[in-house]
């Protein structure tokens, strides 16, 4: 079993602290830089950082212009890189600062790598910007000018090229690039290669002057190089201070991983700050390992780097994570985000459901009309399909059919929005046909007895199935699915002739967290219609139910989540473990940052506030051990023999011809040894 402080610090599950420092600067003065940075250097280490990233030519300014040229100043630079560098023995934390360091008889705009007391390496700039405001050319020669890989600083010899990869020899993933402001925004940005050769935290030593629209550029270019190499990208640049002979400065700092923003600083502040967030090196690595495009694009366009070793820190403190994790990883919080999404999310459902109508020159479906959150979705989506069809949705045969357990209020709800859809409805009483099955099968209910098995279940889950499809075929039809995502990933279907088969399935790839906002995005646009929304909200506010096992003596309906687990608990499982092939320890470490207090961070917009639950770590572990069960050996045989339907969220689908490929006989075991092994009661 994990010991507690362990399993709850970041280090222990991949994570690197990173700092995009933005210090006061001083013009032309190395020694009170030199302060600024030491100030910085020892916040950061009092935050738990494992890497700190200095603006451009942070030690000197950059807008000092023939002053790089002074003797005295750049004897005072090195002084100062060998004080800095001391100081990170004392502090455990890797500096990157940025000076003019001669090499032979040139000068180099360089980043400079301090670490364990020492300097680690030099990396020079590779593109010197001489265009509009930009005279670099004047002061500094580019990386391709050096004639050594080495250089003599403060008398120890040091590696000196473009391209350096540092890696931590007793942290598996902490492996970092540097390179200079204007080289990421050539087309091809030395930390490309870099990110090739390995590095999965590239950083980004900026002075970059600011002009209206610059921020938003630069946003782009570190989210996008993010996203294209696989990388974290650490990006800052000089702020207050700095001479506004003919110049402007706001400081930008930005902390970007796989295109996403972890982190953003304040532009135009008056004092030193750092920008902090915590880095998934781990996730990372195993997003490389899964992307084939990256590892190919490696072994044709990457070169050989120079590897410079270095040991991190490995203090494993307890903290909390200081990135944004979604609680609900399909919903983002952010409510313009959340409107895309569900605008795209039902689209996407609308147009896979036309595009087989129109090849199988449909003008009829058949659905089973619940009054529940799924088949209220599909039929949401076949409402939409029929109107661009341009086809009537009498067309859209839909079907309610109680058994023992329905409840007035979902019939009534699925009569109501039925209805308000103004598609053609009708009601079958599954109870004469399922009492005459189980009847012939002998099972004890058929004697009076109240056996509310798995069989019992099933006989009413399919002959609603076998009903569906023998419409279909009276009708001219074919039978619309509502099983989706969440579902499939549990096994929480009726397998063949059940709820696990269709002809068509618009739900399967749209995970239940994100159905709920589906249903209350379509009823707020009133994309089908205004009469329908009253109905919506109420289904929405209904629990979620199978409805096969009649309530108890308390009264209490049958509760799927009371069976499964939370569907947001289960959601935030398989988006992490399928998205990303996380490990049990490092999900359950995540769902615990994201759901143990309630009043941390966003919440998607629209949710109720008494759906703003927390869980706490030993009901996390208990849930994920079922999920792991259901997910890796009981349901993937139904997950095989899966009806067509289209991909919708970006954390992948469950199809056998899609995302997901695994053998239906396979065990939980190690997932559910890793959970017990690093995961404390």
């Amino acid at each position: 079993m994990a010991e507690t402080h362990f399993f709850h610090s970041p280090k222990s599950h991949g994570f690197v602290r990173v700092a995009a420092a933005t210090p006061v600067s001083h013009v032309g003065d190395p020694v009170a830089n030199a302060e600024e940075h030491l100030a910085l250097i020892r916040e950061a280490a009092g935050e738990g950082c494992d890497l700190v990233v200095f603006p451009e030519l942070s030690l000197s300014a950059y807008a000092i212009d023939d002053l790089h040229l002074q003797a005295a100043l750049l004897d005072e630079v090195e002084r100062q890189v060998a004080v800095l560098a001391a100081a990170t023995e004392d502090s455990g934390v890797l500096a990157i600062v940025g000076a003019p360091i001669r090499g032979g008889d040139a000068l180099f705009n360089c980043a400079v790598v301090l670490g364990g007391g020492e300097v680690l390496g030099v990396v020079p700039k590779t593109y010197l910007p001489n265009y509009r405001e930009y005279y670099e050319k004047r002061w500094f020669a580019p990386a391709t000018a050096r004639t050594e890989d080495a250089l003599v600083l403060n008398g120890e010899s040091v590696d000196f090229a473009p391209g350096l990869v540092f890696e931590a020899v007793n942290r598996p993933g902490f492996v970092f690039a540097v390179e200079v402001c204007e080289d990421f925004w050539a087309p091809l940005p030395p930390s490309t290669r870099a990110a090739l050769a390995g590095a999965r935290i590239l950083c980004n030593l900026s002075a970059s002057n600011i002009v209206i629209g610059k921020a938003d550029e630069r946003a782009m270019l570190c989210a996008s190089q993010s996203s294209r190499t696989l990388s974290a990208y650490v990006f800052t640049a000089s702020g207050w201070g700095e001479s506004t002979t003919d110049l402007a400065w706001d400081g930008q700092a930005t902390i970007h991983e796989l295109g996403a923003r972890l982190a953003e600083g304040e532009r135009f502040a008056l004092e030193n700050h750092l920008t902090v967030a915590d880095v998934d090196v781990d996730r990372i690595g195993l997003e490389r390992l899964r992307n084939g495009t990256f590892s190919e694009c490696a072994r044709v366009e990457g070169e050989a780097a120079t590897v410079v070793p270095f040991t991190a820190r490995e203090d494993a403190i307890a903290s909390d994570l200081i990135r944004p994790i979604d609680r609900f990883p399909f919903v983002p919080d952010d409510p313009a985000r959340l409107d895309q999404d569900c605008y795209e999310a039902f689209n996407i459902q609308v147009q896979g459901l036309m595009r087989r109508m129109k090849a199988t020159n449909g003008r009829r479906l058949v659905i089973g009309v619940s009054g529940g959150l799924d088949s209220t979705q599909a039929l949401l989506v076949a409402c939409r399909a029929f109107d661009r069809l341009g086809l009537s949705r009498e067309g859209i045969l839909g079907f309610t059919m109680p058994g023992f357990a329905t409840s007035e209020g979902t019939k009534s709800n699925a009569w109501a929005l039925m209805k308000a859809l103004g598609v053609t409805g009708a009601e079958i009483d599954i109870r004469p046909a399922a009492e005459q099955m189980l009847k012939d099968i002998g099972h004890p209910f058929a004697d009076g007895e109240p056996v509310h098995d798995i069989t019992f279940e099933n006989v009413q889950a399919g002959l609603r199935t076998d009903y569906l499809f023998r419409l279909a075929n009276q009708n001219g039809a074919f039978v619309l699915g509502t099983g989706d995502l969440s579902e499939l990933a549990l096994g929480w279907a009726t397998y063949g002739v059940g709820d696990h088969m269709s002809h068509y399935n618009v739900n399967g790839g749209v995970a239940k967290t994100l159905i709920r906002h589906l249903i209350r995005w379509v009823a707020d646009k009133q994309l089908v219609g205004a009469d329908a929304a009253p109905t919506l909200h109420a289904i929405l506010d209904t629990e979620i139910s199978p409805e096969l096992v009649p309530a108890g003596a308390d009264g209490k309906i049958q509760s799927t989540e009371s069976t499964v687990g939370p569907y947001a608990l289960n959601d935030f499982f398989l988006f992490y473990i399928s998205r990303f092939g996380l490990k049990p320890s490092k999900v359950a470490y995540l769902a615990e940052q994201a759901w143990a207090d309630a009043a941390r961070g966003d919440w998607p917009a629209g949710t109720p506030d008494d759906e703003k639950i927390t869980f706490e770590l030993p009901i996390i572990k208990a849930w994920l051990r079922k999920f792991l069960v259901r997910f890796f050996q009981t349901a993937q045989f139904k997950r095989s023999a899966l009806p067509n339907g289209p991909k919708v969220v970006t954390g992948g689908s469950l199809s056998p011809r899609g995302d997901w490929r695994a053998p239906s006989d396979g065990t939980a075991r190690v997932w559910l040894d890793e959970l017990e092994a690093n995961v404390p009661d």
